[in-house]
């Protein structure tokens, strides 16, 4: 792991812990990389219980209840899947917070209307929002891969500095 990754996992874990919450993580195209990164951090079950790898569409659907009809009408690497992964996983584990990722990482799967490097991301809050946003990285796998766990601990940490414990902000 990176030093800036293990530094936003650091201080993401400080800030739940001291809050008294906890984060669950439900991801397709990192297949666990951002759950890895938060357990690479010691005492990370003070704040870290849950991480689901529902890379088939029958894993969204099956562990985190992602609708069949939401998969026909926008794919699996859409805001709207990630947001159902994120409320899925968070209900799933009891999370106060949940970051959910799915995308295309390359080298192949990508179309015109869903490029390589494409990747939607949700975080599920605990006051019921969840906030969508969609990044396009370049690079190979590896780097698409790395840059949505940057993204990801990144959006989660910037969500929680902005509420207050148990509120929304």
């Amino acid at each position: 792991m990176s030093a800036s990754i293990r530094s936003r996992a650091e201080t993401l874990g400080l800030r739940l812990k001291a809050r008294h919450e906890t984060v669950a993580t439900a991801e397709s195209c990192t297949g666990g990389l951002i759950a890895g990164a938060l357990t690479d951090i010691a005492g990370s079950s003070d704040w870290f219980g849950w991480g689901v790898v529902s890379y088939a569409n029958a894993a969204k659907t099956g562990m985190l209840k992602v609708s069949p009809a939401s998969l026909a009408a926008h794919g699996a690497v859409s805001e709207v899947v990630a947001a159902e992964m994120a409320r899925g996983v968070q209900k799933l584990s009891g999370a106060d917070w949940s970051v959910a990722v799915s995308g295309v990482a390359g080298p192949g799967g990508g179309t015109p209307d869903k490029p390589v490097g494409l990747v939607c991301f949700a975080i599920a809050m605990p006051f019921g929002r969840v906030d969508t946003f969609v990044r396009h990285f370049a690079g190979d796998r590896r780097a698409v891969r790395t840059q949505t766990v940057e993204v990801a601990l990144d959006a989660l940490l910037e969500r929680v500095n902005a509420t207050r414990a148990g509120q929304e902000g």
